[in-house]
């Protein structure tokens, strides 16, 4: 029965990774009636003939389904704009100077350059799409045993260290362009020619695209981690009878 459990839970955890809620429930209980009994990861098939690549493809079917709804919930009109826990603040000093700024006559336009960075953000994530679909069909059975005995974040960690890089990359000139066409940068160099001239106020570093860039690809990751922590450790998320199974009921 332990072994049993090892098996599915291989599965699970690879579904965690992206945080399915309970409206995905019927994905979860569409794969266990496709898969039924699991096949020994060491390849091939077991008794019922079911192929590893079948199990396999049961998998990144799901991930799929899973990664094209974090994407949506953050790559959507408002997804940044509206979230109260990834809304992207000013940058720097600015941030730190809000009082300032509307005293000054600022807040203004502070307020609608923030706005434009946000919907910049929303414009670039779902870039993250494809990157996310190719780590899918990268993920080995070597990696989810790892991600199932890691720690809360394992499979975050899996995400960030495969697309990462290629995320920014990817997502940087979509940025550049979304804050160039909504006038943003004039905005950011308006306010910080304004901002050097009031006493008290530390100057600015980095870059409008920078900042923009480092919360938003910061924001997916911190999403699917939240969301993975949650599958591990409440009760409440383990949505299906197949969840209940494998880490208890709660």
């Amino acid at each position: 029965m332990f072994e049993r459990h090892r098996r599915i839970a291989w599965l699970i955890l690879g579904m965690a990774f992206f945080g399915v809620e309970a409206s995905a429930q019927g994905l979860f209980d569409k794969v266990k009636g496709t898969l039924g009994d699991l096949p020994a990861l060491g390849g091939g098939s077991d008794t019922t003939g079911l192929p590893t690549d079948t199990v396999a493809s049961g998998l990144r079917e799901a991930l799929q389904v899973a990664t094209d709804r974090a994407v949506a919930q953050l790559g959507r009109s408002g997804g940044f704009v509206d979230s109260e826990r990834f809304h992207i603040p000013l940058p720097g000093v600015l941030a730190d100077a809000q009082g300032v700024l509307r005293m000054a006559g600022l807040s203004a336009m502070a307020d609608d350059l923030e706005l434009r960075m946000n919907r910049a953000a929303e414009q670039a994530v779902p870039l993250a799409g494809d990157l996310f679909k190719q780590a899918i069909a990268a993920l080995s059975f070597d990696d989810v045993m790892a991600i199932y005995n890691g720690p809360d974040d394992a499979a975050t960690q899996y995400l960030e260290r495969t697309t990462g890089d290629t995320l920014e990359e990817r997502m940087r000139p979509i940025i550049d362009e979304a804050l160039a066409d909504a006038g943003a940068v004039q905005v950011f160099d308006q306010l910080t020619s304004k901002v050097s001239s009031l006493p008290m106020l530390g100057s600015l570093s980095g870059t409008l695209d920078d900042h923009v860039l480092e919360q938003a690809s910061g924001a997916l990751f911190a999403f699917v981690a939240s969301e993975e922590k949650a599958i591990r450790e409440n009760p409440t998320q383990r949505t299906t009878e197949l969840l209940r199974t494998v880490f208890g009921g709660g």
